[in-house]
């Protein structure tokens, strides 16, 4: 496995990267409620349903053209 020799401006500029780490903080926040609270303020379950949208957003922009990335590369 290569690195694309742009992964600064993909890191960067690409939505699918952005959405990952959003659905990763989304997941562990509902570990870290259901881990600290005996009463959550919301439903369980509430931040790992935001989390699977979000999820599907990623995947979604990751087959979107984005204006700001070059196409091709080592990928």
């Amino acid at each position: 496995m290569k690195l694309r020799h742009d992964w600064r401006a993909v890191l960067r500029h690409a939505w699918s990267l952005r959405l990952s780490v959003v659905a990763t903080l989304l997941s562990a926040g509902e570990v870290a409620i259901g881990v600290l609270a005996s009463d959550p303020p919301l439903p369980r379950g509430s931040f790992a349903a935001l989390a699977a949208v979000v999820t599907i957003g990623a995947a979604g922009a990751r087959l979107v053209a984005q204006k700001h990335l070059p196409t091709g590369g080592d990928a």
